[in-house]
Parts: C-alpha cells; structure tokens; sequence
C-alpha cells in the first residue's frame, strides 16, 4: 500500500484551527517526542510498556529531499496520534517505526511483508490499516479496534441505530445469551474481521422478531441493501461463518472512504474497477446515487458487479487530480470504467448530469462494461491512433521540404551556371587585355633597347676621343 502525498498534506490540518473556546480547540503538537524507532535491540520492550502497538513500516527514504520531506510529515502525523493517544485512560497505546532498510528483520519476526502499512498490535490480533495516513482517521481507526467485535443490540432505540448502517457489511445474529456455544462461534469470526465489518447480536426475542431471525440464526447485510441473505446451515462453526464471509465480502455498491480507500482499490475486478461519482449532499448527486442502489439490487447476485462509489466530499484534495486524470467534471455526477494499473477510463455520457440515466439505461451501459464493449483500453488506441495521425503529418511534410530542397537545388544550378558563363566572359576580357598589355610591354622594350643602343655606341666614340 502506498501513501499518496495529496493526503497526507492534511494532517498538520489539526493545529491550524481554534474554534475560540478551550474546549473545543483542536490538538496542537507540543513537541514532544512519543514515536518509538523500533529495532532489533528494543522492540520487545517497547512493544511489552503498551496494550495496544500502533507500527508503521515504512520504506526507507534515503538520500531523495522530496523522500524524507514526505517522512518528515507522515513521522510527524504519527507524533500528533500518538500525542492523542496519550491522553486515552482505557488502554495504553504506543506508536513506533520500523524502518524496511535497516530493520528488515524485525519486520520479519513480527510477520510484516508489507512496507508503507499500519499495523496495530493487540493482545490477540494483528490489524492492518488500509487507509489515509492522516492523524484523525487513524485514530478514528484505531478506537474503532478498541471497541468489542460484537456490539448488542438490546432495544428498540438500538435497533434504530443498526437500521441506518447502510455503508457497511454487516451481520446480526439472534442467540440464547452470552454463554451459547453458537454465540461464541459468531463472536470469534467477528474478531477475524474486526474492525472492517461489523457484527451485532441480540439476546431480544422482540428484537429478533424485528429483524424476522430464528434462534442462531445469522443475516448478512450488504452496503445499501434492506434485505439481508440468510446464512444457510445454522447453527455455524466459527470457520463455516469465516468462509461464507470471504465468500461475499466484495459488495455489488461499496463506497471509498478515507480509512479503505487502499483496500477497495486493491480489490479490482479483472484489473478494472466501475467507478461512480456523486456527490450526496447534492441533489443530482443523491437521485443518482439511489439510482446505483437500485441497480445494485437488482444485480446483487452477480459476482462480477462491483460498483465504487465515491462521494468527492470526502476527497476534496483529490478533486484537480481525478479531473485532470479521467478527464471529468466532477460537478456533476460521473460514472466509468477504470483501469486499476494504469489510469485508463471510460466515462457514460450523462450530458452534465441535466439527463441521468433511467435504471434500465445504467444497467445496459454496465453490461456493455463488463462484457468488454467499452473497454478502458480502448483509450490506448486512441492514443495510437493520434500517434499515427501525427506520423502522416510529419511524412506529408517532409515531402513538402524535399520537394521544396528539389526546387531550391535547381535554382541553384542554374544561378551556378549564370555565374560560370560570366567568369567565363571576364576571363576572356582578362586575357585580351593581358595580351594587349604584353604587345605593349614589348614595344615599350624594343625601344628601350635601342635607346641604350644607342646610348651604348656614343660611350664608345667618346671612348675612342680619350
């Protein structure tokens, strides 16, 4: 599992804010130092001072700035947990790091094959956090562990509150009382899968009544479903529950939350996952919203479906980046085929949410999903596509730049010949007149000559006198 910097830079969020009055003020970091660096030498007794051991294995960040900048802020949203945690008086709760470099083997010994995870240690079970590593989700996680496995529901007003759980799994059974064999079969299946889905159980029969269960008899709810499945075979063994369990825990429509947003991704379908966008609180957004749960109702028995929801509220850091990467207005409500690897998306054409679909019309689009008609791959052959498009437009230009070359290589030769003709025309010049110059020279020698001639032969008279 990875950290995604986009959320952990919410988690100083805790100490920007004061409300005005003392007890309403939101933590601050005091400073001091809580977080344990877990090694070979002290992880034992470290790990003995507390009830409850909060680890974060994570990789080592070398010599990378941006590496250990990200370490810095998610060491010091632990810091801020473990300060909270400080202050609990149930149970004591320590926070510590293993580092995946230079502790590989203490990892090892504690059964961490995982790095960049939360582990939380308690006296029986090993948990891991899947979620946004921000300082108040991970304590809302962890007291969420703190709770018992099995919350009784024994009255009306109870019963109310397990009615308006629709996000999550969910089971309920109808015991004997606490000591019933069949009860403690159901309570150690619960710890399998504490904290992530939620067990309850009467010992009412008028709650029992209410939800129409037999004696040790157990209902599975489904996210957003009103009617549960009825669990065959009852009474169950704890592996018999375990495994209906692991058989049916990827739900028709589940929603991305903060504390599962790394385990439901994880969770793909064929490496693609159907994603939905809406916003609740808005009011396209919940007609579109109830128009997922009727279609989940109604395909609850494929095992193939698998619908995400996730409500941009809850991610508003996230917004820019899903926008620009899908290439979607999450104004309004969306819905697509995902590729869990590498991005690549297919989005319905919901015309800016003003016409959403009808029920039968997202059902047929779902169908084309996930028979492979639309197909998040297809976007890669577009990709291609413009790569070839390009490709003929660079081919058709380098035509036009040969033909262009050919063109100007022409005129070239022929300035080339011009030029060759008046060299030749001014060497002829050249020579005419060098001809011209010579005769002259010549001339212009012969009478020299016979001007010292003659100079020559008055010496010589005058030669003759003395």
């Amino acid at each position: 599992m990875k950290w995604t910097w986009v959320f952990v830079a919410v988690l100083l969020s805790f100490g920007g804010l004061s409300l005005g009055k003392e007890s309403l003020d939101f933590p601050e970091y005091d400073g001091k130092d809580r977080v344990h660096d877990l090694n070979a030498k002290n992880y034992k007794s470290v790990m003995k001072k507390y009830d409850v051991m909060v680890v974060y294995y994570h990789d080592h960040p070398g010599s990378s700035r941006v590496a250990q900048k990200q370490f810095e802020i998610e060491e010091l949203a632990l810091e801020l947990v473990a300060q909270v945690l400080d202050e609990f008086d149930d149970e004591d709760i320590g926070v510590g790091l293993i580092d995946a470099k230079h502790d590989k083997a203490v990892a090892k010994k504690l059964g961490l094959d995982e790095s960049d995870s939360i582990f939380i240690f308690t006296e029986d079970e090993v948990i891991e956090y899947d979620g946004e590593l921000a300082a108040d989700t991970v304590v809302e996680f962890i007291y969420d562990v703190l709770e018992d496995p099995v919350e009784i529901i024994d009255n009306s007003k109870e019963l109310k509150g397990f009615e308006n759980i629709e996000e999550d799994i969910k089971l309920v059974g109808y015991f004997k009382s606490h000591k019933s064999e069949h009860f403690e079969a159901f309570a150690d299946a619960a710890e399998e899968f504490h904290p992530h889905i939620k067990f309850f159980a009467t010992f009412n029969p008028k709650v029992a009544k209410a939800l129409e269960l037999k004696l040790n008899e157990v209902d599975f709810y489904e996210p957003f479903m009103d009617d549960p499945v009825v669990i065959p075979g009852k009474p169950y063994s704890e592996d018999e529950l375990v495994k209906f369990i692991e058989d049916n825990d990827r739900p028709t429509l589940r929603k991305l939350q903060p504390h599962n947003m790394y385990e439901i991704w994880d969770d793909d379908v064929d490496g693609e996952h159907i994603i939905a966008f809406a916003e609740e609180a808005d009011p396209d957004g919940f007609e579109f919203l109830e128009i997922l749960k009727q279609v989940a109702e109604d395909n609850t028995d494929n095992p193939d479906l698998s619908i995400v929801w996730i409500d941009p509220d809850d991610f508003p850091l996230l917004l820019p980046h899903w926008e620009k990467t899908f290439g979607i207005d999450l104004s309004s409500p969306q819905i697509g085929v995902v590729d869990a690897d590498d991005a690549d998306s297919v989005w319905m054409d919901m015309d800016d949410g003003e016409d959403l679909p009808s029920v039968d019309e997202l059902e047929d689009w779902i169908e084309d999903a996930l028979s492979g008609e639309i197909d998040p791959d297809d976007d890669d052959d577009d990709d291609d596509d413009d790569d070839d498009d390009d490709d003929d437009d660079d081919d058709d230009d380098d035509d036009d730049d040969d033909d262009d070359d050919d063109d100007d290589d022409d005129d070239d030769d022929d300035d080339d010949d011009d030029d060759d003709d008046d060299d030749d025309d001014d060497d002829d010049d050249d020579d005419d007149d060098d001809d011209d110059d010579d005769d002259d020279d010549d001339d212009d020698d012969d009478d020299d000559d016979d001007d010292d001639d003659d100079d020559d032969d008055d010496d010589d008279d005058d030669d003759d006198d003395y």
